[in-house]
């Protein structure tokens, strides 16, 4: 069997409860949206590139206010929460023509959520045979676009 590193996932599983702070609520708060890949900044919620995607594309919509679950938001973040789920859907859709997508959020560790306290919409593109021996047996996702290419292909699509 040949080996396939994935060192850019390092830092994430070295430091999953190390981590201090909210990755949402810095990446929001530093004002550096490229280097944060943050794709559009609506009136109560953002759009941010997921750093370790589950296809090209995957990304998250967070809203501003540190919440842990739907129930806590307002109607009207909840509503942005959505309208930026169609509109993300549209975005992908012109970048990468994805069949088919996953929208989810997971709502406590045991649900599979890897941010608890933040709660997080995620949309993932999906192709017919994009779920592969990879990701299956070897644990490995295999892209074809880097971060950086995503985020040129779906910055000014929103």
């Amino acid at each position: 069997m040949e080996i396939i590193y994935t060192p850019w996932r390092y830092e994430y599983v070295s430091n999953v409860d190390r981590r201090k702070g909210c990755i949402f609520c810095d990446r929001i708060n530093e004002n550096n949206d490229r280097k944060n890949y943050i794709l559009h900044r609506g009136r109560r919620c953002f759009i941010i590139l997921n750093l370790y995607p589950y296809t090209t594309g995957h990304l998250m919509i967070a809203p501003y206010e540190h919440l842990s679950s739907i129930e806590n938001l307002d109607a009207e973040t909840l509503a942005e929460m959505m309208e930026l789920c169609k509109k993300s859907l549209k975005a992908i859709r012109k970048a990468f023509q994805p069949e088919g997508f996953n929208i989810g959020i997971n709502i406590s560790r045991v649900a599979g959520a890897g941010i608890v306290d933040h709660v997080h919409t995620h949309v993932v593109p999906r192709w017919a045979g994009d779920n592969n021996f990879m990701a299956v047996i070897g644990e490995t996702r295999v892209l074809p676009c880097d971060l950086e290419q995503v985020y040129e292909a779906l910055q000014d699509k929103f």
